[in-house]
């Protein structure tokens, strides 16, 4: 799909599988464990949630990549995944080159399934290793260990033309120097694209509750900071410069996935609790289906869907897409930005960023510096107020 003068460029299908074989500590993500559940049963589901977006489009776009997030994807069968990807195929046209990316846990019985993901239509895998030693793992609620990490990741390497790994950083007790050798480790693998996230407590998790009894401490903000500049500018020097505050990648190897958030492109989510953003008929709309599985399961046998639609304001897409797209490294086009939603950024808010050294603006490209991610939510919310 071009680009339009809507601002949008690609289409995308991200696909949520919400059983994970334990909840860890962290994760404040949808997902659920659950021990007995039919698959037959799901990936019809999740086809007919896909056939009420697409009745909802007056013209079906070529869709460019499609996610299997979670969850824990990896815990499919290839045939169910197989059959989500015909559904696809049956409903709207699919890009030739299109990224078809799919979740994994790197435990062995998972491994096992990586050629069949692979014969299903599979392109690339994402493979949520959070940490290379056994202790941090335990700590961090992973069921696997760093060997088996290891070992899934060269796998990985030998079916998939493309292959990341998440790694999780500034964990309790961490020492600079420790996820320095730690990412060391990781970039040796020579994969094209590393997620490094900073371990943040979100709201309702076991790690949040733990943090409040005095129980969990994370570095001081301070010491963070470190550690992020520090993993900024070792992967600058290995060739895998952040395109996205945590997403590292070579030239030409950035999830277009992600992008397609980051750039407020539109996507159809299906799932329990996955959210969507489409435009019909010249309007914004958000979608969002229900959270918990067995509701999820029931709403979509009994109504073909679970889904709630809602017009988004214009005011706040224009929010929701200056919120995105300036984590990424690329910037904002303030050009192509008015066109799409007849408002901007002020001049006098740029310039008052622009003197702290938060922002640099080339022609109508505007960008966040390096410094001004350190405080990248306070930088948004001042441009978008």
């Amino acid at each position: 799909m071009s680009a339009s003068k809507t601002g949008i460029s690609e289409f995308g299908v991200y696909v949520h599988w919400p059983i994970c074989a334990a909840k860890c500590p962290y994760c404040d993500f949808n997902s659920h464990v659950r021990t007995d559940f039919n698959e037959t049963r799901w990936s019809r589901g999740i086809a007919r949630e896909l056939e009420a977006i697409a009745a909802m489009q007056s013209e079906r776009p070529e869709v460019a990549s499609i996610f299997f997030g979670g969850g824990t994807p990896s815990l499919m069968s290839g045939r169910a995944v197989g059959t989500v990807l015909e559904t696809i195929a049956r409903l709207w046209p699919v890009s030739k080159n299109a990224e078809i990316t799919l979740e994994a846990n790197p435990n062995s019985a998972e491994q096992n399934r990586f050629r069949d993901y692979h014969a299903a239509g599979v392109n690339r895998i994402s493979i949520g290793v959070q940490a290379l030693d056994d202790a941090s793992l335990k700590a961090l609620g992973r069921l696997h260990g760093a060997d088996e990490a290891r070992v899934a990741i060269r796998m990985a390497q030998e079916i998939f033309g493309r292959v990341n790994f998440d790694l999780i950083y500034a964990r309790p007790d961490q020492s600079l120097e420790a996820w320095q050798a730690e990412l060391e480790e990781a970039l040796q693998f020579g994969t094209e694209h590393l997620s490094l996230y900073q371990l943040t407590l979100e709201p309702g998790t076991s790690f949040a509750t733990l943090a409040r009894q005095g129980k969990l401490i994370l570095p001081h903000e301070d010491k963070a900071a470190a550690f992020f500049e520090a993993t900024q500018e070792r992967c600058e020097r290995a060739g895998l410069p952040a395109y996205e505050v945590s997403n590292h990648a070579r030239a030409g190897a950035e999830s277009r996935h992600n992008l397609t958030y980051w750039r407020y492109s539109d996507y159809a989510g299906v799932g329990p609790g996955a959210h969507g953003r489409l435009s019909i008929d010249g309007k914004r709309f958000a979608t969002v289906a229900e959270r918990l599985p067995e509701r999820w399961l029931d709403a979509v046998d009994k109504n073909g869907s679970s889904l709630v639609l809602t017009e988004i304001p214009r005011d706040e897409g224009a929010r929701e897409h200056l919120l995105m797209v300036l984590r990424l490294s690329e910037g904002l086009d303030l050009g192509e930005y008015k066109a799409r939603w007849g408002q901007a950024p002020q001049e006098s808010q740029i310039q008052g960023l622009w003197a702290h050294g938060l922002v640099m603006q080339n022609g109508t490209r505007l960008r966040v510096t390096p410094k001004g991610r350190l405080v990248l939510n306070a930088v948004i919310a001042e441009l978008a107020a």
